[in-house]
């Protein structure tokens, strides 16, 4: 071992990170091009929304009675595709998906995108987000005959876009009809013979953007999905907006737009889950996570010899911290982000077993200095605990803890994996208590009243941090049913 390294490995403990849902990218090639190279490389730049599936989904429009072609599989994007698979698959219309699931086990049969072939004709779709009325939509279609291939609500949607497909004129309109029956968050990206459409929940839980390039148009999740390819950025979706790409340009249609005062943004996409080079509804992730930074600055201001961030998301905000503080940067962390498709297996035992991702401090930057570690958000505790004593192995005399978003005190059920209640460190504890289960010297917080301000104002939903969330909550957990089976684990253990 390089004596400069003190080495973690994650098969220890349980990895704490949050998760996203998932990446969504759709591409329309007016000129006749193949699309699926591209949305590979837009997939591989969403990566980071979702590492467990990948697909993607093409047709040919310049044929009468379009085929869809799709390939999908488990694992990271350059694991699922290679030159061979996506010479393939041709056609000039498209939609890409990664998945990290958080409703839905990880089987081979909930990746997407979902191809549903009807009477109309055929749909290809890519959802990110999480249904809360799914069960009782489900239900509802299995009592007329819907026959469910998958565990995701994503194909309730697909259905419900199918049967409202037979009662109106066009597609876009069967896309407006199902969406006014589904509750909760949702961003769709959908492929139909010659359209492609993406429609964005009221409430903005999740993003989505439009972009272009040449004479191809594209909708996706975040805008460095768009640089990677080199297409420009055209404009948000609206929450609330279903807009359809035809080969007469982008119509919009806003009947399902709420007043802005009711959107409810997921703060987490400027905290944590986005990448730190897109702009979401026009705000910098970089900036709001310098911002961050600076805030825990003001408010928890402590003396150090270091400022260091915990990759990737909690780099900028260290940053920030320094920024303000004056205390100079050190990157004191290595991180070996992807390396297989055992680092997000979504079982919290089975990454107790078979995560062998590694993340390492490098002894000569804290080695006898006071350290001010930056990281993003504390779940369960037992990540943020491992890394204290990491750097205290390294040399650290002092590691002072601070975290870009406040506590977390609720689940949430939009499309992030903050599990139960009784799960999260926070849940009746005080950060005293916090700081002493994961060893810090001190514990700071981002302070609740910051969050707008990371957003410029744009209403966000604060639910998992006060419990207050903008559409009422299902009264049973309804984000999958590994969740349960991974409480049961926790309580015998507890019990122990």
């Amino acid at each position: 071992m390089n004596n400069n390294i003190m080495n973690f490995n994650e098969t220890d403990t349980p990895w704490d990170d949050l998760h996203e849902e998932c990446g969504v990218f759709g591409m329309y090639d007016f000129e006749g091009n193949d699309v699926a190279s591209s949305i590979y490389y837009g997939l591989f730049a969403l990566q980071h929304r979702g590492q467990e599936s990948a697909g993607i989904a093409v047709s040919d429009t310049k044929k009468g009675r379009a085929k869809v072609t799709s390939h999908k599989g488990m694992g990271l994007v350059n694991e699922v595709f290679n030159s061979e698979i996506l010479e393939s698959l041709k056609g000039d219309l498209g939609v890409g998906h990664v998945r990290y699931s958080t409703a839905g086990s990880s089987t081979i049969e909930n990746a997407q995108p979902l191809v549903l072939n009807y009477v109309k004709g055929t749909l290809a779709l890519a959802h990110n987000g999480n249904l809360i009325n799914a069960n009782e939509l489900r239900e509802g279609l299995a009592q007329t005959g819907a026959i469910f291939q998958t565990t995701i609500d994503s194909e309730v949607i697909a259905y419900h876009i199918a049967r409202e497909r037979l009662k109106t004129k066009t597609v876009q309109e069967a896309v407006r009809e199902a969406c006014k029956k589904l509750k909760g968050a949702y961003s769709l990206v959908v492929a139909s013979p010659r359209k492609l459409i993406g429609a964005r929940d009221p409430f903005g839980f999740k993003p989505l953007c439009i972009g272009k390039r040449d004479n191809a148009y594209i909708i996706t999740s975040e805008t460095c999905a768009l640089d990677t390819i080199g297409a420009t950025f055209v404009r948000d979706v609206l929450p609330g907006e279903v807009v359809t790409i035809t080969a007469e340009g982008i119509q919009s249609d806003k009947t399902m737009c709420l007043p802005t005062s009711c959107e409810a943004r997921c703060i987490f996409e400027y905290i944590y889950f986005a990448r730190c080079d897109s702009k979401i509804d026009g705000i910098s992730v970089y900036e709001s996570r310098l911002k961050a930074g600076k805030f825990l600055a003001k408010d928890s201001p402590v003396k150090a010899d270091i400022v260091t961030g915990v990759p990737e998301s909690g780099n900028a905000a260290a940053l920030g911290y320094s920024m303000e503080s004056g205390i100079p940067y050190e990157p004191a962390f290595v991180k070996n982000t992807y390396v297989g498709r055992t680092f997000i297996k979504p079982k919290q035992s089975s990454r107790e077993s078979s995560v062998q991702v590694k993340l390492n401090v490098l002894r000569e930057a804290v080695s006898g200095k006071r350290v001010i570690m930056i990281d993003d958000s504390i779940v369960r505790g037992t990540t943020s605990d491992r890394i204290v004593k990491m750097l205290r192995m390294a040399g650290a005399t002092e590691v002072h803890v601070r975290i870009s978003s406040p506590p977390f005190l609720w689940p949430c059920y939009f499309g992030t994996d903050i599990p139960a209640r009784e799960q999260l460190i926070a849940y009746n504890r005080s950060i005293e208590d916090i700081r002493k289960i994961i060893g810090a010297d001190s514990l700071g917080y981002l302070e609740l009243d910051r969050l707008p301000q990371l957003a410029l104002g744009l209403n966000i939903c604060q639910g998992c941090f006060t419990g207050k969330y903008p559409l009422e909550p299902p009264k049973d957990d309804i984000r999958g049913e590994y969740f349960d089976k991974e409480d049961d684990i926790e309580k015998k253990n507890a019990n122990k």
